[in-house]
């Protein structure tokens, strides 16, 4: 008797871009369940980026990190999922999902938050955006936008006076990133961007294409926008090669996914997965400027405050630069000069910018009150760490 056949794996999701990407002979890999870009190593830009240090010939990684830091990239993150609060009950809806309170926000302004479960954890970390009185627009991870989706439902979704929709299939969304960005994204539309605040959006027509949103965020420590556009090829293609044409005279280059971790991690931003999770506290997790205990009752609160009032979170993330050498990577143990595990590392890797090597780790919270150097098992060695102030970087201030 034979043995059936495994069922076939799920298609990967495509962004519309996805014709693009490999046409730049990216090199594409499956994240969370979509084919996207981690880096375009046969990349040249035609034209020179007048920075120091900035992009040259040749691609990847390092060279799409830099770009970044000193000149200006372009990310398809089309991924994203975007779940749309509507009617007269939508802010209270939101506040009970969500950690920071949304009754602060003005038209036009998005803050970070996340939805957390009711032992504080996170189910994901989060954008909340508010387009008007009644009508909040959360972005959220790709990995987790149907099971956000299905949570979201689940806690407020039989409540009266909201319609709680997912408009993740109908977005294309570039997120723009660098300290040239501004310059580049000008020339395509008559929007004044300078008005436009850190975390505060508008819309506008860019590149001929009326109704963009036109956020400034992102999630690369540099400044930035995120534009949002229909989700059609055609439309989405127009805006990624008017973007990538304006930018040509700052040396603009596609990034992937490979060059955004890199940047958030020498920003000392939290990833799913790694520094938020369904087993890491928001205390633990160090976002406490997010978390608003004050604000009344919404999911999490109750074990967050017990957490405080039993002496607070037994872990904590902290940021390490290597001493000797090796790389930290995700999963690698963490250990005292007794041998001890204490910890273990989140993220690691190299930080093409500063030139070191950096992680961040969640170790017990007497190694990150002592602020004292760590070892990490590193394959067959046991390679030091010093502990180090989050953010590792921080953009320079105009």
């Amino acid at each position: 008797m034979s043995t059936p056949a495994a069922p076939a794996p799920p298609a990967l999701k495509k962004t519309a871009l996805n014709a693009t990407h490999r046409a730049l002979k990216a090199k594409m890999v499956d994240f969370g369940g979509w084919d996207m870009p981690v880096e375009y190593p046969c990349f040249t830009p035609q034209r020179q980026g007048p920075v120091a240090g900035g992009p040259g010939s040749g691609g990847g990684l390092i060279a799409e990190h830099m770009a970044v830091r000193t000149g200006v990239g372009l990310f398809d993150v089309s991924h994203m999922g975007e779940i749309q609060f509507r009617g007269p009950g939508a802010l209270e809806a939101v506040q009970y999902i969500t950690m920071n309170d949304a009754s602060r926000l003005k038209d036009g302004q998005a803050h970070y938050s996340a939805l957390l479960m009711p032992n504080g954890a996170f189910v994901d970390d989060i954008l909340v955006h508010r387009l008007s009185d009644n009508d909040y627009l959360l972005v959220v991870n790709a990995g987790t936008t149907e099971k956000d989706y299905a949570w979201i439902r689940k806690q407020v979704g039989a409540r009266g006076g909201i319609h709680i929709s997912d408009y993740s299939p109908y977005y294309s969304q570039l997120a723009l990133q660098g300290p040239r960005s501004l310059e580049t994204l000008k020339k395509l539309t008559r929007v004044d961007l300078a008005a436009i605040k850190n975390y505060w959006f508008t819309w506008g027509t860019v590149a001929g294409i009326p109704n963009v949103l036109i956020a400034r965020t992102g999630y690369s420590g540099e400044d930035g926008f995120e534009v949002y556009t229909p989700s059609d090829e055609t439309t989405t293609v127009k805006m990624w090669n008017a973007l990538m044409e304006a930018g040509e005279e700052f040396g603009i280059r596609p990034c992937g996914l490979g060059a955004r971790n890199t940047l958030r991690l020498e920003a000392g931003m939290s990833l799913y997965g790694h520094e938020i999770s369904e087993e890491i506290n928001v205390l633990e997790a160090g976002l406490t400027h997010w978390l608003k205990l004050d604000k009344g009752s919404f999911i999490g609160r109750d074990a967050l405050l017990a957490v405080q009032q039993s002496g607070g979170p037994k872990r904590k993330i902290i940021g390490l630069e290597m001493v000797d050498r090796g790389i930290a990577r995700d999963g690698y143990p963490v250990l005292d000069f007794e041998g001890r595990e204490i910890g273990v590392i989140t993220s690691g890797s190299p930080a093409p910018f500063l030139k070191t090597n950096i992680a961040m780790a969640l170790v017990t919270a007497e190694t990150a009150a002592s602020g004292s150097d760590v070892l990490v098992q590193v394959r067959a060695n046991q390679v030091r760490a010093k502990q180090v102030a989050l953010p590792f970087y921080k953009r320079p201030k105009k």
